[in-house]
């Protein structure tokens, strides 16, 4: 099971940061990545200034927990969800824990 939380961590850290990349553009707007391989939480966080208005928060937070990858939080269009299947990690050891779990039930994803 060691081989494959790693092999999720490298997946999951290969796309933040392709996120990250991607968004970086937007003038006053920093991306933060927060890769905590200990505990197995990672962000992108965005911080910063957008005319008066402060930007601050998470843009995505997936956490490993028991070998599965959970959804804390998607500010994506498309679902990263779908990012992580393309990657190779299966249906079922990916939760939209952002759902609730009497919602969790009606998605092809894993409920927990």
């Amino acid at each position: 099971m060691d081989s494959l939380k790693a092999q999720y961590r490298q997946i999951i850290e290969t796309i933040l940061q392709e996120y990250a990349n991607y968004i970086s553009g937007e003038e006053g707007i920093q991306q933060e990545l927060i890769f905590d391989r200990e505990k197995d939480h990672y962000l992108l966080l965005e911080t910063g200034w957008q005319k008066q208005k402060r930007i601050y928060g998470p843009f995505l937070h997936l956490d490993i927990i028991d070998n599965k990858v959970w959804i804390q939080h998607d500010g994506t269009e498309d679902g990263i969800a779908y990012e992580l299947e393309s990657a190779g990690i299966p249906k079922d050891h990916i939760v939209l824990a952002f759902k609730s779990p009497e919602r969790r039930k009606l998605t092809e994803y894993a409920v927990s």
